[in-house]
This record gives C-alpha cells, sequence and structure tokens, in this order.
C-alpha cells in the first residue's frame, strides 16, 4: 500500500511539473514589437504588399510527419538541420523576389526541440534586407516538455509579421481550443490570432492580422468557433472604419471544394465549409469566384501524405476590409513546390 501510494504521489508530481511548462495565454495580451530601425510611416494613399506564408518550420517537403497522415503515424518527427537551412534560405529567396511591404508567417519555430530549439525568425531576418526593421510574434505551440512520444521535448511555434513600416503594438487574441484530454489542453497547440497597428502617415492606421486555425477538428464545432470569433473581431474594425488585412492557413476549404478532394482527405473536413461565414462577408484572396474559375491556380496546399501527392486543395486565405482595392493577386506555386506543403499568397491593395 505504502509502495502504491508512493508511485501515485510521483505521477501526481510528474504530471504537476508537466503542466508548469505549459503555456497559458489570456483571453488578449500584448505581444512585444521590436524595430530596428526609423523607417517611414506608409502612406494612406500608398499601395502595399502582402505575402502570407505557412512555412512548416522551415523543414521543406521530403518528409512525411507523423501528423501528416490520417492515423498520425508518419514516420518522421524532425527535418534535418541542412533541410532547415535550406528552406530557411529559400523562403528567404521568394520574400527578396516578391518585395512585400508585410509579412505573415505561420508554423515558425522557436525554442522546439524538433528545429534544434533555433528561433527561426531570426534566422530569416538575417537573410532579408534592413528594411524589414519590424517585427512581432505570438506563440501558439509553447512547452517545456511535450511527453507525446514524437515530441518527446519542447515546444515553441509562432505566428510572425514582418514589416518594412513602422508597427506601433500588437496584440495576441486566443481562438476557441479543441476538446481534448488534459495533458494536451494544457501542453498542446492553443491558436491564436496576431493583431498588429501599423500607423499611417497622415494619421489613422492599418491593422494587419495573421493567424492559423485548428486543424484537427471535424468533430468538433472548435473551427466554427474560431470563424466566429474572427468574425467578430474584422467586423469591430470595420465599425470604427480602420481598414485590415487578415491572412493565414485557415485550414477550412472553399465552398464545393470537399467534393473534388479524395475520400481519405474529405476526413480532415466537413461537407459544408465553415469558411462561407467569411467568404459571405468579406472580400478575400483567392475569391470564392476565382477558385470556380480555375480551381488549380489557386491551390495553396500540398500534402505531405503519399495518399496526396499533388496539389489539390486551398486553405490558405487573405481577407481585407471594404476601404481596400485589391489589385493583384496570386499564389505562387511554380517555384515554392519543394519549400512547404504550403504556398504564398500574395496580394497588393491600396486605399479607395
Amino acid at each position: 500500500m505504502i509502495a502504491l501510494y508512493a508511485l501515485v504521489v510521483v505521477a501526481l508530481a510528474l504530471l504537476i511539473s508537466l503542466l508548469v511548462l505549459g503555456f497559458y495565454p489570456k483571453d488578449v495580451q500584448e505581444e512585444c514589437v521590436v524595430s530596428r530601425g526609423k523607417n517611414n510611416f506608409l502612406s494612406r494613399n500608398q499601395a502595399f504588399k502582402v505575402l502570407s506564408y505557412n512555412v512548416q518550420f522551415m523543414a521543406g517537403k521530403d518528409y512525411v510527419f507523423w501528423f501528416d497522415v490520417a492515423e498520425a503515424d508518419g514516420p518522421d518527427s524532425r527535418p534535418s538541420p541542412e533541410a532547415i537551412k535550406r528552406t530557411t534560405a529559400n523562403v528567404a529567396r521568394i520574400i527578396l523576389d516578391e518585395d512585400p511591404d508585410f509579412i505573415f508567417l505561420q508554423e515558425i519555430d522557436d525554442g522546439a526541440k524538433r528545429t534544434d530549439k533555433q528561433d527561426q525568425l531570426e534566422a530569416l531576418l538575417a537573410l532579408l534586407p534592413e528594411d524589414y526593421a519590424y517585427h512581432t510574434s505570438a506563440f501558439y505551440w509553447k512547452s517545456g516538455f511535450v511527453p507525446h512520444p514524437k515530441v518527446l521535448g519542447s515546444a515553441g511555434m509562432k505566428l510572425s509579421i514582418i514589416s518594412k513600416h513602422p508597427i506601433s503594438h500588437a496584440i495576441r487574441h486566443q481562438l476557441a481550443l479543441t476538446p481534448d484530454n488534459i495533458i494536451a489542453k494544457h501542453l498542446g497547440v492553443k491558436r491564436a490570432i496576431l493583431e498588429a497597428f501599423v500607423p499611417l502617415k497622415e494619421g489613422g492606421q492599418l491593422t494587419l492580422l495573421n493567424t492559423h486555425f485548428e486543424a484537427f477538428s471535424k468533430n468538433s464545432d472548435t473551427l466554427e468557433k474560431q470563424v466566429s470569433q474572427v468574425d467578430v473581431v474584422l467586423s469591430k474594425l470595420d465599425e470604427m472604419s480602420i481598414p485590415w488585412v487578415i491572412g493565414g492557413d485557415f485550414n477550412l476549404l472553399p465552398p464545393k471544394q470537399y467534393n473534388t478532394l479524395k475520400p481519405n482527405q474529405q476526413s480532415y473536413y466537413r461537407p459544408d465549409s465553415e469558411i462561407v461565414t467569411l467568404t459571405d462577408k468579406f472580400s478575400c484572396v483567392p475569391s470564392v469566384e476565382d477558385i470556380n474559375l480555375d480551381p488549380n491556380r489557386w491551390f495553396s496546399y500540398n500534402s505531405n501524405d503519399p495518399e496526396a501527392p499533388n496539389a489539390d486543395r486551398t486553405v490558405d486565405y487573405l481577407f481585407y476590409s471594404k476601404s481596400l482595392e485589391c489589385c493583384s493577386k496570386a499564389i505562387r506555386q511554380h517555384d515554392t513546390l519543394l519549400i512547404s506543403d504550403h504556398f504564398p499568397v500574395i496580394s497588393t491593395f491600396k486605399a479607395i
């Protein structure tokens, strides 16, 4: 009996130790803004380019990670240091070629065992011009130790916004969590919106938002809740007549695309996509009309799953306020196939 009691005490102590290492953000909290220059403020009359990119922790496309297949038993748990370095250089190449004013990054690691605890944002910034003098980030997976057999170490993954123009401040908004066991709830991914405020030369501001929705929640209402939270944030900005752009990996198909997927890939989604709440209300890149007219051109996701060897769906978008006009738009596919399982979404906007 004493031995059993001691075992229970040890188990509880280990559990408490693990939970202490978790990440417990507030529903809304300020995030640090890093400024490394004195660049010009963005003008209200100036067109600006946005690039949004899920960089898949700079892993490249030579792996099938454990979470890439429906059974969560993919063979790989981390990329090689060489792959990380090569992929970071390729992401920098795309940014240099596109020369965007603002960059939204998803799945960028910082402090994670799987990527040797590297701050991947700093590694990328070292390859970019000094013009990109401002950035802010928000973690959405952070833990000193994750006991999952495919992790067994630290986790650190964040949303980042990089800017050529000053950022005054930034806020992290916590999104709805997926119902889960106690370990996953405390030590798992906590999806978020990162909101950055860019002062305009003439007064007022442009608001930039970066997000990454839940990927494995078909059997819960998590995505519906996350869509609703974004809708509330964007609607409030519209009420205040503040121009905004939100981008990211929404993990949601456009209307009617579900039926074009193979049955084993449909298992990740619902037949009626939750994204319609946003596409019915706000302008987006690509638009539903774009996708219906030429779906292949607007595919943004190329799964690592061997059962889906080619790009076959759109899950990454840029939404923008009614006070902005889209001047150009593209999903860069032709030379990004080996960089990530996502393609960058790129658009230029100007005030109406």
